[in-house]
């Protein structure tokens, strides 16, 4: 017999878009699916809860998530199921949306880890590395693609990012991106461009905005890679994204950081500037086999501890606040220990620095409460009201029970059932009938593997919902 049971009690957005966004509060949430897979429980307060709902619940307004073009490598780990593919973000986004938090997606351009130090292209274009004007055309088709398949859904991100800390440039080839240092401005700027208009050429295809952020690694290095992008004709895009952690930019300080977002107010007038990545540690502890990538402390914020974690994310968003910057996003702070394999060791190399404790409980007093600070100067933050709703109850050991509330009465609504991956299973359409609740009753394929399962429901190509079940 098969037993269905209901988790991620996600939160559920309404369908209405318009929102009053004074300052982004952001967490790159791009593990949770990999680190669910892989058994992860996140809870709060002991009580196992959706991670984008314990976000959401504590003010997080943006959730950014990683693309890797085809990370073949994830086929040897684990059970071979990929992640950051674009199959696992469009699950992240609908998670983020159902939550009320729009989202930040990552184009690294790459198959793997995109930073200062590699930018390799993609595998798919390694015989057209250098032939400028077919990469060209091969970067423009994959963005615009990808973006007008997710609008097809209604999972259009609100800002992309063109490349990932893009210092050295992007999609190089592998023997330039071997052999060290290089940026070639001519070839970097042309192809910067091209991804731009294909976001521009998105937005007036699907009539909706898309912010375009450019992504530097250390706030020192802004000055000159901005002034190079400027002048090699790269000015249509709308946010400047930062990259700052003390393990890896000291000694520039957090007040250093502040003026550095203050000059390139000046200097490019109409941008914005944010901190796309940052994290500090809340113990020197590790808690699994994976060696941990961050090990410095601040003066003032030590020793390592949830407290000054918080501390530590306050200050430096009191400061980007003053200086007139937009937002502050946390990298992996979901990242925790599991039992799954990198490429380097098992576990996480991150959970030292995340928001939750060893046992995947969210810290008391620790780095998610940034979040909820009461800060100077800061221009307040419209939350979307939520309208509509979903649960899922155990019916059968073959059907569920769904209910629905908030949808306008004749609704035509499709539920699909999607596998881990993302690929729909079943499909079901239901018609709403006006009253405050309807009850529904979703039959599931005979024969269906255990495990776990996502329902997404639309009204048209509006998404409404998603909510996962594990099926037994």
């Amino acid at each position: 017999m098969r037993y269905i049971f209901i988790f991620l009690f996600v939160g559920i957005c309404s369908f209405p878009n318009a929102r009053a966004q004074g300052f982004y509060f952001g967490a790159d949430l791009s593990y949770v699916n990999e680190m669910e897979d892989c058994g992860v429980v996140y809870k709060e307060q002991g009580a196992p809860k959706d991670p984008y709902q314990i976000f959401a619940d504590h003010q997080c307004n943006l959730v950014r998530l990683r693309l890797w073009h085809s990370p073949a490598w994830y086929d040897a780990l684990n059970a071979g199921n990929r992640y950051s593919d674009f199959q696992d973000v469009r699950r992240s986004i609908m998670r983020a949306k159902a939550a009320g938090m729009q989202v930040l997606l990552d184009f690294h351009l790459s198959d793997n880890w995109a930073d200062p130090s590699k930018q390799r292209v993609p595998a798919a274009w390694e015989g057209v590395v250098n032939n400028l004007p077919v990469l060209k055309d091969s970067l423009y088709n994959y963005i615009s693609s990808t973006l007008l398949a997710l609008n097809s859904e209604d999972l259009l991100p609100d800002m992309v990012q063109i490349g990932n800390e893009t210092n050295k440039g992007i999609m190089l080839s592998p023997a330039v991106d071997a052999a060290g240092w290089s940026l070639d401005w001519n070839r970097n700027s042309q192809l910067f461009k091209r991804a731009i208009q294909a976001v521009r050429d998105v937005e007036t295809a699907s009539g909706k905005n898309i912010k375009v952020a450019l992504h530097i690694a250390g706030p020192a290095e802004a000055g000159w890679l901005m002034q190079g992008f400027w002048s090699n004709g790269v000015t249509d895009f709308d946010v400047i994204g930062l990259s700052y952690y003390w393990a890896w930019h000291q000694p520039t300080t957090i007040a250093n950081t502040g003026s550095i977002i203050t000059q390139l107010k000046q200097l490019y007038p109409g941008k914005e500037v944010m901190i796309f990545e940052t994290g500090y540690i809340w113990t020197t502890q590790s808690n699994d086999n994976a060696n941990n990538i961050i090990s410095a402390v601040q003066q003032g914020y030590s020793p390592a501890s949830p407290d000054n974690q918080r501390k530590w994310l306050v200050d430096l968003t009191q400061e980007v606040i003053n200086k007139g910057g937009s937002g502050v996003i946390y990298w992996e702070p979901a990242w925790v220990s599991s039992s799954c394999w990198t490429q380097w060791g098992q576990g996480s190399h991150q959970e030292h620095a995340a928001y939750f404790d060893f046992n995947s409980n969210l810290l008391v007093g620790g780095g998610m409460d940034f979040m909820t600070h009461t800060y100077d100067n800061l221009v307040a933050v419209k939350t979307p009201e939520n309208l509509t709703k979903m649960e899922v109850w155990q019916n059968s050991a073959e059907s569920l029970t769904i209910q629905l509330e908030g949808f306008a009465g004749d609704s035509s609504l499709q539920l699909n059932l999607m596998s881990s991956n993302g690929k729909i299973v079943a499909s079901r359409q239901f018609k709403t009938t006006g009253t405050e609740k309807t009850n529904f009753q979703f039959v599931l394929p005979s024969g269906l593997p255990a495990g776990v399962y996502y329902l997404s429901v639309y009204e048209g190509k509006r998404f409404g919902s998603v909510k996962g079940v594990v099926l037994k």
